[in-house]
C-alpha cells in the first residue's frame, strides 16, 4: 500500500490505517475506529455533524454542522458552517460516505460525498463535501415518494458504500410506518435508487442497523421498533407487545436472500452492530438497548450464526422516574481497529465504557467515565439499589452544567487517543427523558483514550455547545 502511487479513498486495509498511512484526510470515517498511541498520519481538523429541530419547537430544518476540531486552530470547538435542509421535519440521524476503503484500490473513485438519510421524512440528502471540505453544499434530494415507491420502504438508517461502488441503505419499515427489514440501492454515480438490495419473500419483521463481511458471505441487520410507534416516544405499554426488535437478521451476500434469525431476547432492541475489524474474522458485537446487554456474534463450526450475551449492565432500581427499574440503554458501540477495545455509552446511566475484548467472549472492563445521565446526586432521581456503584455519581461540570447524557461514542478517530461523543440520541426520546436537553441544546465532547492499559478521561478544554445556535439550541447526534 505504501507503494501505491494512484490508489482510492481510504485505506488498503484496517491495520494500514493504524500504521497512519493517509491517502485520504477528507472528514472521517462512519463507524472507523483505531487504537494506536502514535500515529504518523496527521491529526482530524473538522468534523461533520448533523443537527437536528425536530420535536425542539423551533420551525426550522436541520442542518449539517461543520466543526472546527483542530487545537492549533482559531476557530477550535467551533461551528465553522452550516448546511441547512431545504426541508422541515426530517429528523437526520445517521451519515455514509459514497465511496469507502473497499475503493481503495480504484485510483478513480473519490469520497466527496456525504449521504445524509433522514429517519422520519424518508428523503436522502447527497451533500458534496469534496468541493469545499470546510464549507459542504447540498448536492443531490432523493425524494421520499421514490424510495416509497421503487422500493416499498421507508424510514431509512444507516449508509455504507459497497465495493461496487453502489450505496445501500437500511430501513426501519414500510412507507405506512409498520416495521419491515430492507434495504435501499443507490447508484454511487447519479444516486438515483436502483431498487432494492434484498430479493426473495421472506423479510425480517423489523430493521436498523446492519454491517457485511463478504468474506463470510453474510450481511446481519438488526432490529430498532415500529417506525410509527418510535416516532410518538418512549411508551412503556408498547413492551411485551411485539413493538421491540429481538433479532440478529442475517443475509447471504451473494444471493441477498434472507436466511436466518438469531433471538437476543424479548424487547432486546439490538442496534449498533460492528463485526471485528480482521477481514477473516466471523465475528463482532452489538448493543441491545432496552436490555442493556452486549452480544458477541459469531460463525458455528456447523456454517451457521450464533449469538452469546457477554455483558449485561445491570439495571438500577430508582425513585422519581418513569419506571422502578432504569436501564443503561445502550446506544451506539464502537470495536477499535486492532480488535482491542469495545467502546460504548450508557445513554440512560450516562457513562462511556471501554472494554478489553482480547478475549471476545469474555469482555473485560477497563475504562468508564460518567458525564452527565439520570442517576447524578441532586437530580429527580433517587438509587434505591445499584449492583454496579457504592452511590450515585457527582453531577457532571465542563464550563457548563452538563445534566444530560451520552448519546455513543460516535467517532473514535485513527490514532485512537481521541473518542468524540454527542448527547442527542433521537429528538421524540430526547424530549421524553431529557427535557432540559430540548431547551439548552446538546453538545460535543471529547474524551481522551488510553490505548495501552485502558482508561478513559474527560478533555476539559474541549466542548462544542450547541444550545448556542444562531438558530435556537439544537440537537446534534452522529459525527
Amino acid at each position: 500500500a505504501e507503494k501505491c502511487g494512484a490508489c482510492g479513498p481510504g485505506f488498503a486495509s484496517p491495520l494500514d490505517a493504524m500504521k497512519g498511512n493517509f491517502y485520504s484526510v477528507q472528514g472521517g470515517f462512519h463507524s472507523y475506529s483505531c487504537n494506536v498511541s502514535v500515529l504518523k498520519g496527521p491529526r482530524e481538523e473538522i468534523v461533520y455533524v448533523p443537527c437536528i429541530y425536530r420535536n425542539t419547537g423551533r420551525n426550522k430544518p436541520d442542518f449539517l454542522a461543520t466543526v472546527d476540531v483542530n487545537p492549533n486552530s482559531p476557530h477550535y470547538c467551533q461551528v465553522i458552517h452550516r448546511l441547512p435542509m431545504p426541508n422541515l421535519g426530517d429528523e437526520l440521524h445517521h451519515s455514509g460516505w459514497n465511496v469507502c476503503s473497499s475503493c481503495f484500490g480504484d485510483a478513480t473513485k473519490k469520497r466527496n460525498r456525504l449521504i445524509l438519510p433522514s429517519l422520519i421524512s424518508s428523503r436522502i440528502y447527497v451533500v458534496d463535501v469534496g468541493t469545499d471540505l470546510r464549507a459542504p453544499r447540498l448536492f443531490k434530494v432523493v425524494n421520499p415518494e421514490d424510495v416509497f415507491w421503487k422500493c416499498n420502504l421507508g424510514y431509512p438508517h444507516t449508509s455504507h458504500c459497497l465495493g461496487s461502488g453502489e450505496i445501500m441503505i437500511s430501513t426501519l419499515g414500510d412507507p405506512a410506518g409498520n416495521g419491515k427489514g430492507g434495504f435501499i440501492l443507490l447508484d454511487g454515480e447519479t444516486f438515483e435508487i436502483k431498487g432494492n438490495w434484498e430479493k426473495g419473500d421472506k423479510t425480517p419483521p423489523m430493521g436498523y442497523d446492519f454491517w457485511y463481511q463478504p468474506r463470510h458471505n453474510v450481511l446481519i441487520s438488526t432490529e430498532w421498533g415500529i417506525p410509527k410507534c418510535l416516532g410518538y416516544g418512549f411508551d412503556p405499554n408498547d413492551l411485551k407487545k411485539g413493538r421491540y426488535g429481538r433479532r440478529l437478521n442475517v443475509w447471504d451476500w451473494t444471493t441477498h436472500a434472507y436466511i436466518q434469525a438469531i433471538d437476543v431476547g424479548e424487547d432486546a432492541a439490538p442496534l449498533e452492530i460492528r463485526f471485528l475489524h480482521n477481514p477473516d474474522a466471523a465475528e463482532g458485537f452489538v448493543g441491545c438497548t432496552i436490555s442493556s446487554a452486549i452480544h458477541h456474534f459469531y460463525k458455528t463450526e456447523r456454517g451457521d450464526w450464533a449469538a452469546e450475551k457477554v455483558i449485561q449492565v445491570p439495571s438500577k432500581k430508582v425513585e422519581g422516574w418513569l419506571l422502578p427499574d432504569m436501564p443503561g440503554f445502550i446506544t451506539d458501540i464502537l470495536i477499535s481497529l486492532d480488535d482491542r477495545f469495545l467502546y460504548f455509552s450508557n445513554w440512560l446511566h450516562g457513562d462511556v465504557r471501554q472494554y478489553d475484548i482480547s478475549d471476545t467472549h469474555k469482555p473485560k472492563l477497563v475504562g468508564q467515565v460518567f458525564v452527565g445521565g439520570s442517576i447524578s446526586k441532586g437530580g429527580p432521581v433517587t438509587v434505591c439499589r445499584d449492583e454496579e456503584l457504592q452511590s450515585q455519581p457527582d453531577p457532571f461540570f465542563i464550563q457548563v452544567s452538563l445534566a444530560i447524557s451520552p448519546k455513543s461514542p460516535p467517532g473514535q478517530r485513527p490514532d485512537g487517543t481521541r473518542l468524540y461523543v454527542t448527547t442527542s440520541l433521537y429528538s421524540a426520546w430526547d424530549r421524553q427523558f431529557y427535557p432540559d436537553l430540548i431547551k439548552d441544546g446538546s453538545v460535543m465532547l471529547q474524551l481522551d483514550v488510553d490505548t495501552e492499559r485502558g482508561g478513559l478521561a474527560v478533555n476539559r478544554r474541549f466542548l462544542v455547545d450547541f444550545g448556542k445556535e444562531p438558530g435556537g439550541p439544537c440537537l446534534a447526534h452522529e459525527i
